[in-house]
């Protein structure tokens, strides 16, 4: 089985151009999951092809019809199918709920089915919601010009955990949010560069002190950038914060002088 995913939107080109690239493009030649974008208006029957009215009581701007959606979904629905909406009013997405939502795939034979639908003008009929969807997603406290951008972000940070995606397994445990810290600093050749040199610990060959650097600077890092994230996981691991804990003294560019 495989990860799959079928996309219902009114520009199915928005969804497929991207994620024939890089990673996403080389694990779907790979079969390790599939991704199909449909034009909702495939299941319109009017000859204007129409998938939108105006709003019931008034309101700015159009709304998207019930009719096409249903019968989409009714034929693309399988015994396993999720049907996620995306829309400003949904789920916040986070890396958590992208690992949930990988899960399926990381079981032996395992595999999972999404239907993602797209909104557009003022978003879809609430009958769509109440009756189709299992789960309304946002990707941040924004708006877009249509769903189609956000539900590439969703497939692209589901798919990247599916097993062999990423090459080294390691990739995806390694990374911002999978410890609930943003990524530590990152270097790499040449050692000294405008006379800025790479942490003389990363060069140690000391993994233990290199590992409570990295998680060092994770901290101070997530402690800046993001508060929130920082605040609950000082709350989660008080243990790193205990009295006499020895730290690994913080390195910046000019503590090492060039070679």
């Amino acid at each position: 089985m495989m990860l799959e995913f079928d996309v219902l939107s009114l520009f199915p080109e928005i969804v497929s151009a991207p994620l024939s690239q890089s990673i996403i493009g080389r694990a779907a030649g790979s079969g390790l999951l599939c991704v199909r974008s449909h034009n909702i208006r495939d299941w319109t029957h009017d000859k204007h092809h129409r998938t939108d009215d105006y709003l019931c009581g008034g309101g700015q701007g159009m709304l998207m019809k019930c009719e096409p959606i249903f019968e989409a979904v009714e034929e693309l629905r399988r015994e396993n199918t999720r049907v996620i909406l995306m829309t400003p009013q949904g789920r916040v997405l986070t890396q958590q709920l992208v690992r949930e939502l990988a899960a399926p795939c990381m079981e032996p034979q395992g595999g999972a089915h999404y239907i993602i639908i797209c909104g557009h003008y003022e978003g879809v009929d609430q009958r769509v919601v109440d009756k189709l969807v299992d789960l309304e997603l946002s990707i941040g406290d924004y708006i877009l010009t249509n769903g189609a951008i956000a539900a590439v972000v969703l497939i692209d940070a589901v798919s990247r955990l599916t097993p062999g995606a990423l090459g080294d397994e390691r990739s995806g445990e390694e990374e911002s949010f999978s410890d609930g810290l943003l990524e530590a600093p990152a270097y790499t050749k040449p050692i000294e560069f405008l006379g800025m040199t790479v942490p003389e610990v990363l060069l140690s060959g000391n993994h233990k002190a290199m590992a409570e650097w990295k998680q060092e600077r994770a901290v101070e890092r997530t402690r800046a950038n993001r508060p929130d994230l920082y605040e609950k996981w000082a709350a989660e691991h008080p243990e790193f914060f205990r009295p006499g804990k020895k730290k690994t003294k913080p390195t910046h560019y000019k503590e090492r002088p060039a070679p």
